[in-house]
């Protein structure tokens, strides 16, 4: 798949998706949709993978402060399996910065990948911070996605947090 085709997979992914929290919303819900463009050239301090490229959504679930899900889908860039070097994680800094990991998520083995977190839940929130997904959720931009390969074991490619609402900017 190509970083067009991507593109368009995951407008129509999000237009469903907010079409579907649109209703849920009118329920009495309420889901944070946050949307991340990963690349090789977002990397800070490091270089990434110039080939690579993805897009991710991170989001809330049925206003529960304590779950958040995420896909992520990645290509151009080395693909193994987790236990040989693919990893995944939700970092804390703004952008030009570089942060430790808040989140462990796994890792795009296979060029995608996709789960729901739950604080407590071992190993996947490293730091232990109660209200960890709240404040992912509420603040995006002080947190970004990188994923990491044994090609490039501190990023292959990174990306920004950002609110649903900077889709039209892709």
């Amino acid at each position: 798949m190509n970083a067009r085709q991507i593109k368009s997979f995951l407008m129509a992914t999000t237009t469903g998706l907010a079409l579907g929290l649109s209703a849920l919303a009118q329920a009495g819900h309420t889901n944070h949709v946050l949307t991340v463009p990963l690349s090789g050239g977002d990397m800070v301090g490091s270089a990434g993978d110039m080939d690579g490229s993805g897009y991710g959504f991170v989001f809330g679930v049925d206003n529960d402060p304590k779950t958040l899900c995420y896909v992520i889908k990645v290509e151009g860039i080395q693909m193994v399996p987790v236990k040989k070097g693919m990893a995944a994680h939700i970092h804390e800094a703004a952008m030009g910065k570089n942060g430790a990991p808040v989140a462990a998520l796994a890792g795009p083995e296979d060029g995608d990948a996709a789960d729901c977190l739950t604080e407590g839940e071992k190993g996947k929130f490293p730091t232990g911070e109660a209200g960890i997904v709240k404040r992912i959720l509420e603040n995006p931009s002080d947190f970004y996605i990188n994923i990491h390969n044994p090609d490039f074991p501190n990023g292959a490619i990174r990306g920004q947090l950002q609110g649903a609402h900077s889709m039209g900017k892709m």
